[in-house]
């Protein structure tokens, strides 16, 4: 027994090209939508992958990024320092010290395992993309310009409203708060001696207790 066929439909003769003259009309009545780049920026999504910022602070030359770096576009260089005793009869220790830490972006292929695998936060996405070169040699990047690239990384959000914030916003409030009070109590002890400040002139102590 053989199968039948359905009968074939019986196609009109210039269907194809009045349908695509169709689609060309619509599109011409409709506004173009071109990113006038680079004079208007686009608008990236806060987690997109751009470049990798190096937070210098936090790097201790553990080398995890670049062992587990795929393409072993990471060179970390590195020296180790003796650190004397903090108290009398201590031990002295050392640490290492960062000489150079660069990223070979002509070989990254923006996997994110290092920024994944380091254990203490010492690198973040950032959006930026604008790094392009006419030298492929010139893509590795140094240190010096990782950490510029930390100033363009978007602040984390907050994984409810009730969440704490981030503790490098917390340790930088901190600091910036005791840096205010250290500045206010240099002022006020500068206006009580007669010296001179950063908010005024020097005034001479009272010294008939009138005010």
């Amino acid at each position: 027994m053989t199968g039948s066929h359905p009968p074939s439909r019986s196609r009109i003769p210039g269907s194809g090209l009045a349908k695509g003259l169709a689609v060309t009309l619509r599109t011409m009545t409709k506004r173009a939508h071109t990113a006038q780049y680079p004079d208007v920026q686009p608008e990236l999504p806060p987690r997109s992958r751009g470049v990798i910022g190096l937070f210098e602070e936090n790097c201790t030359v553990c080398m995890l990024c670049a062992r587990e770096c795929p393409d072993w576009c990471i060179y970390i260089d590195s020296h180790k320092e003796t650190v004397p005793a903090a108290a009398p009869g201590g031990r002295e220790r050392s640490r290492n010290v960062l000489d150079r830490f660069a990223i070979d972006f002509s070989l990254c292929m923006y996997c994110g395992i290092c920024i994944e695998v380091c254990p203490f936060d010492a690198l973040f996405w950032s959006p930026e993309f604008e790094y392009a070169e006419t030298d492929i040699r010139e893509l590795t990047h140094e240190r010096d310009k990782l950490r510029e690239w930390m100033w363009t990384v978007p602040a984390p959000p907050a994984l409810d409203p009730s969440a704490e914030e981030p503790k490098e916003l917390a340790a930088a409030r901190k600091a910036a708060e005791k840096l205010a009070a250290a500045r206010a109590q240099d002022g006020g002890a500068g206006q009580a001696t007669g010296t001179p400040d950063a908010t005024g002139p020097a005034t001479p102590p009272d010294r008939g207790g009138r005010s």
